[in-house]
């Protein structure tokens, strides 16, 4: 009997192996032409592991690279449990974001679903998507537009710097992501740093994000489970601002604001609103809190250029009334900022790579992508690819010199789905470098670099010793 019960459990674990091998390896064998060259590691896991392996973030790492050294730039492989395209190759990226809902469509892992949500922004496709989209531009335009929006960011740049008055030490990662956040929390639901409310969202988005790319494995406890309640946490916050804000019945002092576009907006549902207040709340707190972390690690690299950008702020200042805030034409004028901002995105790479999925059978010179395969076009590779640039390595701003922005640069995406908030990410980064620059010098505590893993953060927090300047005069 016990022999006829083994012999039951080894038919179905081999019938298990060989349907799990079958399911891995047939797509080789069912498409019309060849796909690029490549391998499918092993059944069930590919090669996901090896890609999301730990690597400083201003490198390929020795996934990327060597498959690149040993395929080409554009490679099969098996990726977060699906037959993939990558693409390391800057004209197929560009093809990819120029045919966004024509040939290919956003396509991210069940398991990045199951934490934003079904109606994020980032994950929907087609007409969804567009209308989403278009109230999120219509939202950052409002923001934009208020007067006291340049003095809003200054004055929570200000406030951070006063809270450091008497500190030696920062953990600065965690000070950028405090400084973005009240200002994205200010401007979309129009809530002060000192409301009860902003402490428990910022409580609970760390939580989110802490989860948000974690082993899928809904168990209590688990940084996953606890993402997808933080995200509940957050929906529910929110939501109930919306409803404060509607059942007002009277002007909020703030007509014309973030809120009350989105209110009166009739296309959406409550549930939607909500999404989409997260999906900016996301983009505007992580992305842009990473951008400020990864300029003052470059700039404490790079003295000639932090001299340079200095000087360019003191210019600033000292044409400005004291106590005067800045403006729309101070900070057009921060050419330099500008160009250090390029760089540390192209060098620091925040997006690694997107999530995409070949609608039909796609031919794009000599590289065949099967319907229905993944495709994962790398920015990473293309902006550290020595030839589109001279010294790809080397942080080097004034290459930016003459131009601001280049097809062989996409660090917001690009076509459709194009980051609509990234130019307040790159005045929210120049505001706040221009009170860090004048305020204070420093040095890093250790030798700690932006790693990718798999999104890209600085594992230790990036502490840095700091040391107050003198007024400028």
């Amino acid at each position: 009997m016990a022999e006829l019960i083994l012999s039951f459990f080894l038919s179905l674990l081999f019938i298990v192996v060989l349907s799990l091998c079958l399911r891995h390896f047939l797509p080789l064998t069912t498409t019309k032409r060849p796909a690029p060259p490549g391998s499918f590691g092993w059944p069930l896991l590919g090669e996901t592991f090896s890609l999301l392996r730990p690597h400083a973030s201003n490198e390929l790492g020795q996934f990327l690279s060597g498959r690149c050294s040993r395929y080409g730039k554009v490679f099969k492989s098996h990726l977060f449990g699906s037959p993939t395209v990558v693409s390391c190759d800057h004209e197929l990226n560009t093809f990819i974001l120029q045919n966004e809902e024509k040939l290919f469509e956003c396509s991210y892992p069940n398991s990045i679903h199951g934490v934003l949500g079904g109606s994020s922004m980032l994950v929907v496709v087609g007409e969804k998507h567009k209308r989403l989209r278009s109230l999120a531009l219509a939202l950052v335009f409002a923001a934009k537009a208020k007067p006291e929006f340049l003095i809003d960011i200054e004055r929570t740049a200000i406030s951070v710097m006063e809270s450091w008055k008497d500190k030696d030490e920062v953990v600065f990662s965690a000070e950028a992501k405090k400084f973005t956040f009240d200002v994205i929390v200010k401007q979309i639901l129009s809530l002060t740093p000192d409301d009860p409310r902003t402490t428990r969202i910022l409580e609970s988005f760390l939580t989110f994000m802490k989860g948000l790319v974690s082993f899928p494995l809904y168990i209590p406890g688990t940084p996953y489970a606890r993402a997808v309640q933080a995200r509940c946490e957050i929906h529910t916050i929110v939501k109930a601002v919306l409803e404060e804000r509607s059942n007002a019945g009277e002007p909020s002092g703030n007509m014309g604001d973030f809120l009350d576009v989105l209110i009166s907006n009739t296309n959406l549902s409550v549930d939607e609103k909500v999404s989409l207040v997260v999906d900016l709340l996301l983009g505007g707190h992580e992305t842009t809190s990473l951008l400020i972390s990864m300029m003052v690690y470059f700039l404490g690299h790079s003295p000639s250029v932090l001299k340079q950008l200095r000087e360019e702020h003191i210019k600033i200042r000292r044409r400005k009334q004291k106590r005067e805030f800045l403006n729309w034409e101070d900070y057009n004028a921060m050419e330099c900022t500008q160009q250090v901002i390029n760089e540390a995105l192209r060098c620091g790479n925040v997006v690694k790579f997107l999530h995409r999925r070949a609608i039909k059978d796609v031919k794009f010179k000599d590289y065949f992508i099967p319907a229905e395969w993944k495709v994962l076009p790398v920015f990473s590779a293309v902006h550290l690819d020595p030839s589109l640039h001279l010294n790809a390595h080397q942080f080097h701003p004034w290459r930016w010199k003459g131009h601001t922005s280049s097809k062989k640069f996409t660090p917001f995406g690009g076509g459709p789905r194009f980051c609509p908030g990234s130019d307040l990410a790159k005045v929210e980064t120049a505001f706040f470098l221009h009170h860090f620059l004048l305020n204070f010098s420093w040095t890093a505590h250790d030798a700690e670099e932006p790693t990718a893993y798999p999104y890209v953060e600085f594992r230790r927090g990036l502490t840095i010793h700091l040391q107050r300047r003198p007024a400028c005069s």
